[in-house]
């Protein structure tokens, strides 16, 4: 006989509990598929080594197992082949609070550390810090990025603002490259969005370092998932841009940059 043992299952899109053997097909408060369910405990407190990275790989959707997973696990499998050193990261599993702005208060007030230690962000400054490069992907919420990719992006003002306070980029020069993904129209502003960010801090966009995909407006969104999985073009489009990520981080971009001047705030 087969004994089926309840257990808690929490939706990591709302929070929801559920108790069952399994979780539920759709989460039955914010419709999220049973991917987005994990067992209740399962999360640990984000942890970092500290050792040095080649590329972070960050997936910014609410919906880490939907549209924005398939490209970003594309991308993934190009970096386990390519054997570099990577992190993964779900936002959507990682606490991350919104910006204090204390930058409109007067410059020297956003500082690095980031004054708010509170959340799990200061891991994910110093993961940035120490990664070669960067691979960022997210889906189009009102022709932008996602609130908690906004989030991410906001609070890395405080290295940005090095370049005033310290007279320092420690970024300056390491490459980046997007993913985009979305059910209408804004695939290319978001990926613009998600760049100017990145530029301010110094870093470059890889040649052809940008893939997107729409689907449309006249489709119900519950076809984008197999719509995205079955669109060959976009998965060798997608791992094309993982593999000149790759590459541009073996050039070692700062070093052979020399000298790089600060030109923006």
């Amino acid at each position: 006989m087969t004994v089926h043992m309840k257990r808690i299952w929490v939706c990591r899109v709302c929070g929801y509990r559920y108790s069952g053997s399994r979780p539920p097909k759709e989460c039955p408060q914010c419709s999220s598929p049973r991917a987005e369910f994990i067992p209740e405990k399962a999360k640990a407190p984000l942890a970092y080594d500290g050792k040095e990275l080649d590329i972070l790989l960050i997936n910014g959707s609410t919906h880490a197992g939907h549209d924005t997973n398939i490209l970003v696990s594309w991308a993934e499998a190009v970096l386990k082949k390519e054997k570099v050193r990577y992190r993964r990261v779900d936002l959507n599993s990682v606490n991350v609070e919104h910006c204090w702005c204390c930058y409109s208060n007067h410059d020297e007030a956003c500082t690095f550390p980031c004054r708010n230690q509170g959340d799990e962000m200061s891991i994910l400054h110093q993961m940035l810090l120490k990664s070669k490069g960067v691979l960022i992907a997210s889906p189009i919420n009102w022709n932008c990025m996602s609130a908690r990719l906004k989030d991410f992006l906001d609070r890395t003002t405080c290295i940005q603002n090095l370049q005033i306070t310290k007279g320092k980029a420690p970024c300056a020069g390491r490459p980046m490259a997007i993913l985009v993904v979305g059910h209408e129209d804004g695939a290319f502003k978001t990926a613009h969005d998600i760049f100017h960010y990145f530029q301010q801090m110094g870093y470059v966009l890889t040649p052809f370092g940008i893939t997107y995909i729409t689907h449309g407006g006249q489709y119900n969104t519950v076809t984008d998932p197999a719509f995205v999985r079955n669109s060959k073009k976009v998965k060798q489009f997608t791992e094309a841009t993982a593999r000149n990520l790759v590459r541009a981080v073996r050039l070692d971009l700062p070093k052979r940059f020399g000298r790089i001047e600060i030109s923006s705030e």
